[in-house]
């Protein structure tokens, strides 16, 4: 399977991500740009989690129908051609870092997919229930990872 380069002019690879990107401060989405999509892709998904939350991994952002032919998007933008879905805060679109006062520093995954076909995922999917829709249809993958603490 290829793989899909992702990166932020925001944060660095395993950076801190900027307390202006945080669901208390200004809970904008992070700028996101990405390249090596092959050519077969016919949507991309986009999935932000927490895999360090107390109650198991959290959703910050899904983004389904993502145009294949993009190579990212701005800060506070949803991705050309997407549709957000409903986070773990119970809100359409970006929810940002918000982990517990005092916890060591929690990773953010940002995970772009490029599928072989449509996605379906339920209105307010968990993380699981994104990595069980891809899995199939899956053609290549790029992960990002971003640190916060409060």
């Amino acid at each position: 399977m290829t793989g899909i380069d992702i990166g932020s002019g925001a944060f660095e690879e395993r950076g801190f991500i900027g307390r202006r990107y945080a669901y208390e401060a200004a809970n904008v989405s992070p700028p996101l740009r990405w390249s090596g999509v092959p050519e077969e892709a016919k949507e991309l998904v986009l999935l932000c989690e927490d895999p360090d939350a107390p109650s198991g991994s959290f959703v910050h952002w899904v983004v389904v129908g993502i145009d294949p032919r993009s190579d990212g998007t701005g800060e506070g933008q949803v991705p050309p051609g997407g549709t957000e879905l409903v986070n773990g805060f119970g809100e359409r679109g970006w929810g940002g870092p918000h982990p517990p006062p005092g916890d060591d520093p929690h990773r953010y995954v940002f995970r772009l997919y490029a599928l072989s076909g449509p996605c379906v995922l339920p209105e307010a999917p968990r993380a699981e229930q994104v990595h069980e829709a891809v899995e199939k249809a899956r053609v290549a993958e790029g992960a990002l990872v971003g640190l916060y603490r409060r």
